[in-house]
């Protein structure tokens, strides 16, 4: 080694083992910002639809598309009237802002104008609305109203700049390029450049998209393209020949995430492809029980030509899809159960397959659904009364998955039997520290399934603790904000896709993070956005776009159409 040679080296060293400690702080930095901005929301900055005027000549606003009337506390309007059933109505908009007035059963009825309504009836501005003997008069807001609303309501970007979030993720991203392009072989350095390059150029592409739609808010997206970024860095590491079509299905997904919050812009569409949508993820199942290859125990891969794709987990979004679309059927107890026949489809598939870990995943999405789709929680009682008989059968037809549950706790136990796997990977994450070994510098790689179901190890080792926690709090957030932005939901589809959604994702982290840390059964789940595998990365933003589909925020979401601006002089 030459002089030059000598001191490149030198440099290299020394510019990757100070990366190591910026990379983490910029992480945190991303997060805590896309948290403020998230989570920052006036208590009174909320979407009115119309007013009820009650008989002493108060109003009520109507704060859904869908909103339930009763003297139950959990009612959306609540009025404490003697004579009033606990559900007693419901009034609910369409897209085009018609109301219909539906009679949910009640005692005393319902009746509009004097007349009963034999179940529903239309609403018009002015009518009179009896609820047993309590009057009141419905008045929706005019386009107008609508539009001074959306004028006056707190748009989010102003106090915390997406933009400059994003520049921090541009650096998080060239940093961990050049720490890549240091460690990795020579013929590998072009295609990790060029991969992530692409993930850049389709970082901002996203952003200046959403911008061109008027739309400020990016936080969603930025904690996304965040969790992919670390997943390019472990593709980086464990397969770089991979790159290619990590980065052509990071393509996919992000086109599916704009194609689904197309979709969900008009409640009508997606009433009108709900059916379709559960018979695309029956059909996909039905092809991967039938033909799906055996990878690692459990037959859930489908291979066309160079190709492979596992089918469960793109059955995920069309599962979000269809379940949660109540509508005009929320009050229908038939809807339910057919959701139930469905799910039970679903999750006896993955059980065919052997696919447990997904099988508990769906299991935790339907549990989710069914309760807010029914308020009942009886039905989730039976719920997990069936799923314990149905896991007692499979124990005993899979003796294994028994013994699986036996290993669960003593992997240290048989350091080179069933607990190679995870002993490696809590070493290695132990390794790592806070900081990390540096990009490409680990070894928990080298290990079977450790980018995929062991890759929280995989991250803590090369890239520190700091960051692999960093990646937990992202989604952690996203559940948060959900939770939050779901009591303001303009409709319950929003409100139950994006928490069918978000507890999906959540699940997965756990299984994932606990199950190679042996603290959970080891089941082999993917990390969203960040294990390695094109089918579970598409999934991921596809189930991103109705988290997204929540968040109505003025401005923030393009899934949420925005009213017209206004004519003044200057434009007239």
């Amino acid at each position: 080694m030459n002089g030059l040679e000598a001191v490149v080296s030198a440099f290299a060293d020394w510019f990757s083992c100070g990366v190591r400690f910026v990379l983490p702080v910029l992480a945190i930095l991303i997060v805590v910002r896309c948290g403020l901005s998230l989570l920052q929301r006036d208590a009174e900055d909320i979407e009115v639809w119309g007013w009820l005027t009650l008989p002493n000549g108060s109003r009520v606003a109507l704060r859904h598309w869908e909103n339930i009337l009763g003297r139950s506390g959990s009612s959306d309007v609540c009025l404490a009237y003697p004579t009033l059933s606990r559900r007693h109505a419901a009034i609910i908009r369409d897209m085009r802002g018609n109301w219909v007035l539906y009679d949910l059963h009640s005692r005393h009825g319902v009746r509009l104008n004097r007349d009963p309504i034999g179940g529903q009836a239309e609403l018009h501005a002015g009518d009179l609305l009896s609820l047993g003997d309590v009057d009141l008069v419905f008045l929706p807001l005019t386009a107008e109203e609508e539009t001074a609303q959306a004028e006056s309501r707190t748009v989010p970007g102003r106090t915390i700049r997406p933009g400059f979030t994003l520049l921090l993720l541009l650096l998080f991203q060239l940093l961990l390029t050049l720490q890549h392009c240091i460690a990795a072989d020579q013929a590998d350095v072009l295609q990790i450049s060029v991969c992530f390059f692409v993930l850049i150029l389709l970082t901002w592409c996203a952003y200046l998209l959403i911008r061109a739609m008027r739309r400020t808010g990016f936080e969603i997206e930025t904690l996304a393209f965040l969790l992919s970024s670390v997943g390019f860095s472990v593709a980086a590491t464990s397969a770089p020949g991979f790159m290619w079509k990590n980065t052509l299905c990071l393509v996919l997904g992000v086109g599916l995430f704009f194609c689904i919050g197309w979709c969900l812009r008009d409640l009508n569409r997606v009433r009108r492809l709900r059916w379709a949508a559960a018979a695309a993820g029956l059909l996909l199942l039905a092809v991967n029980v039938f033909t799906a290859e055996s990878l690692l125990g459990a037959r859930n891969w489908l291979s066309i030509g160079r190709f492979s794709f596992q089918p469960s987990e793109l059955v995920k979004v069309f599962f979000v899809f269809a379940g949660a679309a109540t509508l005009d059927r929320l009050f229908r107890k038939r809807n339910i159960w057919l959701f139930v026949v469905y799910s039970g489809l679903c999750v006896l598939a993955l059980a065919v397959i052997s696919d447990f870990g997904t099988a508990v995943v769906f299991f935790t999405a339907y549990l989710v659904i069914a309760y807010l789709r029914s308020g009942d929680a009886a039905t989730v009682i039976l719920s997990v009364a069936a799923a314990l008989f149905a896991g007692a059968t499979a124990i005993t037809l899979r003796p294994y998955i028994a013994v699986r549950f036996s290993r669960w706790g003593n992997a240290w136990a048989d350091l080179n039997g069933y607990g190679y796997q995870q002993t490696r990977t809590m070493t290695a994450a132990a390794s790592g520290g806070l900081f990390g070994q540096g990009a490409g510098k680990g070894w928990l790689h080298t290990v079977v399934a450790a980018d995929t179901d062991m890759v929280f190890g995989v991250v803590s080792e090369e890239l520190g603790l700091l960051i692999a926690l960093c990646l937990v709090a992202a989604l952690l957030l996203l559940a948060v904000f959900v939770a939050c932005a779901s009591r303001h939901s303009r409709s319950s589809y929003y409100s139950i896709a994006s928490a069918a959604a978000v507890s999906i994702l959540l699940m997965q982290v756990i299984l994932n993070v606990f199950g190679s840390m042996d603290m959970l059964p080891f089941t082999g789940v993917t990390f969203p956005f960040v294990s390695r595998g094109g089918s579970s990365l598409i999934a991921s933003w596809g189930l991103l776009a109705f988290i997204r589909a929540a968040d109505t925020r003025q401005n923030a979401s393009f899934t949420v159409k925005l009213p017209k601006r206004r004519k003044t002089e200057n434009d007239q």
